[in-house]
């Protein structure tokens, strides 16, 4: 019953849906993760779930930040799992102080054992008993022993008596920590090496070193524990001041708001022509945020869409391809209307799960096996099950059917007004009497085939689930997305096609027809100035709830208490000002805080409380004083979306802590370090950079502007052979005397130089900001 968990540096950042009762699982899910710059490895363990006990670990794969970042592209491979070892499954760092004290009859190492954050835990406790040992040739000593914490303080000085000729620059200065067991062997919990040139070359050495495993005994099991499949890509980005991306954002506005008379020139354009199939989604995704931020995103889909229009001919191939302008639409939908899609499809999306019925039409895939839930009557036919089939499949439709057509009013506005204007631009190039369905076709294509459908075949990947629909739902839903499909085509595919056994769906999905043709036309009834003047920053807008959902809300004092008085099942909503709770969505009386009064947001050890996926949100009041909330989550996951939610709405507070306390203050101590002061500062540092991406992330102008800034400097040549092959083929036109062509010529030179030169400067302007971040070598060789 395999899983994968996914690690950043031993933080668990995401987990795989389980996948029941087979061995070559597919998962097909994807994640991004917004890394700090200093991460080290990721890693991915692959689990197998136990219903009873704890679950097993199968094998892992771990994969440096250098090997990932060696790929040209995307590392993209099957790869075989290894074994896990203890004595490689280290965390933490360890603060140092060391240095060599000189006499004239010997030499003293003196290391100052200061404390160390973040160890493993070894214990069932979900803590260690942490002692260190100092170690140089054969001279060795130990720190005492503090128990039941991941946080240890030990303020102790360890001396080392040397010999002078035993202290040469190749040797090296050890440094481990171990968790002491009473019974049987001690647990290695990380080791420090420091080359003893490091300590000639400085009187004192004081750092927080990163511990390091006991030595890489990974061994290639041969494929004996399986191979995963992977696809990962690293990107890393210096972003610049909002200043230096202002002349390439000036071109892309203008692209919009003033395009040219001959629509060919204009930097939209330029930038399909060196956007890769591969990137083009990414880059559409970019431009969609972009837009958005600049309250144009209606002119930009106006534009792209236009441009389509006006270059298809057979209108039967009208946003079929995967241009620019149809990955636009895609992405544009998933920003502005996936909380739209959720409040359409998520009940009848959580009936179908709940109900798990054995659906299935094609003759060929009819299983009698699974049938007996069916009928008590013994075996039933394959006629029975087509009947039942069909009967259950044409309820989900329907509801499905009925959810959308009635849900005008539920609508996003800009969606309403980008989608009339996408009526208007069809209608007047595809004027003709046979292509009346073709202004219907463009949008229903969009709506139904690339929003709808695909939510319907996945939901797990619109967020409408936790989990991938199990093999018997899954069938149900793929059987719905085609249906459905059918119906955004207005059923004029119907009959054509190989799967003849989809026949008694037809009658339901032609009379769906007129609804479809009747909501559709409701819905571009909008009036284009309800838009124009909302600041359109996505979904990150104060009325816009970013998440919401039960949460346990844990009460910090009484570590005696029962657990089912310790915490409240609270409904929780976070928009962009307010993180708020309640007894239940409908409860009027709300108890808020305001986001900017957020300090930190992180994970609660589990011994803390004694379970797991806690976390804290700590607040400053008015008076200077900070506040905590202990929050429960259901599931890992859901753990790292509200962090990361919470994280990415707080990222411009100001004072954020540096550090924070995993555990809580309880019985007169914190039971992470074991400091009595309630007040002492944190014992490990905050991790607010480790967030995953979503749809709903936040707009960052200049995030975007650099990603597309990368597009054009990577196709910089053959934008310009374009460019120059165009205006040479036009110059040879201009015999004919065609004025407005030599206009043209000009125009769309004057605006490749002026693309170029935003461009360059940005290039400068990179090259310049890298030169001002050189690292002092000896701190690379203290923190490696």
């Amino acid at each position: 019953d395999p899983y994968c968990i996914v690690k950043v540096d031993n933080e668990v950042v995401a987990r795989t849906a389980t996948v029941w009762k087979n061995l070559n699982p597919f998962w097909g899910e994807e994640y991004t993760l917004h890394l700090p710059m200093g991460f080290h490895s990721l890693s991915f363990h692959v689990m197998d779930e136990d219903t009873i006990g704890h679950d097993d670990v199968i094998g892992k794969i771990s994969l440096t930040k250098e090997a990932i970042g060696s790929q040209t592209k995307v590392l993209d491979s099957w790869m075989n799992l290894t074994r896990v070892d203890p004595n490689e499954e280290v965390q933490g760092e360890i603060h140092l102080t060391l240095q060599l004290l000189k006499h004239t009859e010997k030499i003293v190492l003196r290391c100052d054992v200061i404390e160390a954050r973040d160890l493993a835990p070894r214990d069932i406790s979900g803590t260690s008993d942490p002692f260190a040992r100092v170690i140089y040739n054969s001279h060795s000593a130990e720190t005492s022993i503090i128990k039941k914490t991941r946080f240890p303080h030990w303020g102790e000085t360890l001396e080392l008596d040397l010999d002078p000729q035993e202290l040469s620059e190749e040797g090296t200065v050890i440094v481990e920590v171990w968790d002491w067991d009473m019974v049987g062997k001690n647990d290695f919990l990380g080791k420090v090496e420091i080359p003893s040139a490091c300590l000639h070359q400085k009187t004192l050495l004081e750092s927080w070193f990163r511990l390091l495993p006991l030595g890489n005994n990974e061994v290639d099991a041969g494929g004996k524990l399986g191979a995963l499949r992977l696809k990962v890509r690293l990107v890393e980005d210096q972003i610049l001041p909002s200043l230096y991306y202002q002349p390439l954002i000036d071109l892309l506005v203008e692209s919009v708001i003033s395009p040219a008379e001959v629509e060919d020139s204009s930097a939209l354009t330029m930038l399909e022509e060196v956007t890769t199939v591969e990137s083009r989604q990414d880059v559409a995704m970019t431009l969609v945020k972009i837009y958005l931020g600049q309250g144009l995103v209606v002119p930009f889909l106006d534009y792209l869409n236009t441009h389509e229009v006006n270059h298809t001919t057979d209108p039967n191939t009208l946003f079929r391809s995967n241009s620019l302008a149809s990955k636009a639409m895609e992405q544009f939908m998933k920003a502005v209307g996936m909380l739209y899609l959720h409040e359409v499809l998520k009940p009848i999306i959580s009936r179908i799960f709940d109900e798990k019925k054995y659906i299935e039409l094609d003759p060929c895939k009819i299983d009698l096996n699974h049938t007996r839930r069916i009928s008590f009557k013994g075996v039933v036919s394959e006629a029975e099950v087509r009947d039942s089939s069909v009967e259950m499949l044409q309820s989900y439709l329907t509801r499905i059917v009925e959810s959308i057509v009635g849900s005008v009013e539920q609508c996003p506005p800009v969606m309403r007004v980008a989608f009339k204007q996408l009526h208007k631009r069809v209608e007047e190039q595809f004027a003709e009497p046979e292509n009346e369905d073709v202004k219907y076709l463009a949008i229903s294509g969009f709506f139904f085939l690339r929003f709808f459908a695909p939510a319907i075949l996945t939901p797990k990947l619109f967020q409408l689930r936790d989990q991938h629909a199990d093999t018997r739902t899954s069938r149900t839903l793929l059987l719905l997305a085609k249906a459905l499909q059918s119906v955004g085509n207005l059923g004029l595919q119907l009959g054509h096609g190989k799967e003849q056994w989809m026949a008694p769906l037809h009658p339901i999905i032609l009379r769906s027809v007129a609804s479809v043709k009747d909501f559709l036309d409701k819905l571009i009834d909008v009036d284009h100035d309800m838009v124009s003047e909302m600041p359109q920053r996505a979904v990150f807008l104060p009325t816009v709830i970013v998440k919401e959902g039960y949460l346990q809300k844990h009460k910090a004092e009484g570590a005696q208490l029962l657990s089912r008085f310790a915490s409240k099942k609270r409904y929780f909503w976070l928009t962009s000002e307010t993180l708020s709770h309640a007894k239940t969505p409908d409860w009027q009386v709300r108890s808020s805080m305001p986001i900017h009064c957020v300090r930190a947001v992180e994970r609660v050890d589990e011994n803390a409380f004694q379970q797991q996926n806690v976390m804290q949100v700590i607040t400053q009041d008015n008076d200077g004083q900070l506040q905590t909330m202990y929050i429960q989550c259901k599931n890992v996951n859901e753990l790292n979306q509200w962090l990361s939610a919470i994280r990415k709405v707080s990222i411009y507070n100001e004072r954020m802590l540096p550090s924070f306390h995993p555990g809580t203050h309880r019985g007169g101590k914190w039971t992470c370090c074991l400091q009595t002061e309630r007040k002492v500062p944190g014992c490990s540092r905050t991790h607010s950079a480790v967030t995953l991406g979503d749809w709903s992330d936040p707009l960052d102008p200049d995030v975007e502007t650099q990603t597309i800034y990368k597009q054009f400097l990577q196709g910089r040549d053959k934008l310009r052979s374009v460019l120059y092959s165009v205006s040479s083929v036009r110059s040879l036109q201009l015999e004919n005397g065609a004025e407005c062509k030599v206009d043209h010529v000009k125009a769309g030179q004057s605006l490749a130089i002026r693309l170029l030169t935003a461009i360059e400067d940005l290039e400068q302007a990179h090259a310049t900001f890298q030169g001002r971040g050189e690292e002092d070598p000896t701190n690379v060789i203290l923190n490696q």
